[in-house]
């Protein structure tokens, strides 16, 4: 609904660009959540744009004086202001706001109408994903303008169409995604396809958390593939030792010269009775032999080469020398530039 009594010269100039399809295919440039979406420019650019009067009269009319007289606030949601130019005028551009009590446009934008139908539709598009200059990744457009009551008469000189214009390949290239464009790729899978390649990208997701945090030196990076786990052993099995206390941990890792001899060796060894004991067998999941510096997995691909050396050295079955109790813990106190500053 629009204020044409409060707000005339708004009302009219709006309402004529409608009529003559100048906001036709016109991109929804600008969208900050819960703040405003903005558009009415044919360039797409924020900088373009120009008034119903230069299409009557010529280009020093491009903008008309902003009406400030009476106040109209920006209180609520689906509040819709025409954008001030920088001189207090204004040409097409126009705002629509999507968050409350938005006092500071308040004298600077112009309200001249609100909208009282298809707040799911603007909330929708409130909701859309944004680059960092708030340009929405996938096209959104006015397709098509209709006006279901005009009381302004049409000025002298006024070019009605009498067709909606077809639009032309500059228009629409926007170089982003269009809008008509199908962006899920999910569309007409199975569930379980679906369901794998969800689980997939919550353990990527989970891979890329444990990278940030120093865990891990590339969320890409895969564990040894000829390299087994062995748990369960007897404490009296002693195969590595606890640096502190000098007793056996249960556990070893057995490294192989070749693949399929570990894959073999996993499937005779597993359960397998030792020192009275019956072992588990795994292939390991430890990157712990892949060097990396500082927090986030900074490494180089050197590192990555010295490790396939020394994987050439190793013999078929190179079990972990015998590890001796440290007697002195050798860490230092670190601090985080963030906790530093703060």
């Amino acid at each position: 609904d629009l204020y044409t009594e409060e707000r005339p010269r708004a009302c009219l100039n709006f309402l004529k660009l409608c009529k003559v399809k100048y906001y036709n295919y016109c991109l929804i440039y600008n969208v900050q959540q819960d703040f405003i979406i903005q558009t009415g420019d044919p360039t797409g650019t924020g900088h373009g744009g120009e008034s119903i009067f230069c299409q009557l009269y010529g280009d020093q009319t491009r903008f008309f004086e902003a009406e400030k007289v009476p106040r109209i606030r920006h209180r609520k949601k689906g509040t819709v202001s025409m954008v001030n130019n920088g001189s207090d005028q204004h040409g097409s551009q126009f705002l629509i706001t999507t968050g409350e009590n938005l006092d500071y446009l308040d004298g600077v934008h112009t309200v001249f109408g609100e909208v009282t139908e298809g707040m799911d539709v603007l909330m929708s598009i409130n909701e859309t994903f944004v680059d960092k200059d708030f340009i929405p990744y996938q096209d959104i457009r006015i397709n098509h303008t209709v006006i279901l009551e005009d009381p302004f008469d049409d000025p002298p000189g006024l070019c009605v169409p009498d067709r909606s214009p077809e639009p032309t390949k500059e228009q629409l290239d926007s170089g982003r995604i269009g809008a008509d464009e199908e962006i899920d790729d999910m569309k007409g899978r199975p569930a379980d396809e679906i369901e794998e390649v969800q689980a997939e990208k919550e353990a990527k997701t989970c891979a890329i958390l444990l990278e940030m945090v120093g865990d891990l030196p590339d969320a890409d990076i895969k564990p040894p593939e000829n390299v087994l786990f062995v748990c369960k052993l007897n404490p009296v099995t002693t195969v590595i030792r606890d640096w502190k206390s000098g007793e056996s941990l249960c556990y070893a890792f057995i490294e192989f010269e070749k693949e399929e001899d570990c894959e073999k060796a996993y499937f005779r060894m597993d359960n397998v009775l030792i020192d009275d004991r019956r072992i588990r067998v795994d292939f390991s999941q430890s990157v712990a032999k892949v060097k990396w510096k500082g927090k986030g997995g900074c490494y180089t691909k050197e590192d990555f080469k010295d490790y396939e050396k020394q994987c050439d050295k190793t013999s078929k079955f190179a079990l972990k020398e015998k590890v001796k109790p440290k007697r002195v813990a050798k860490y230092d106190l670190v601090l985080d530039e963030d906790t530093e500053e703060s």
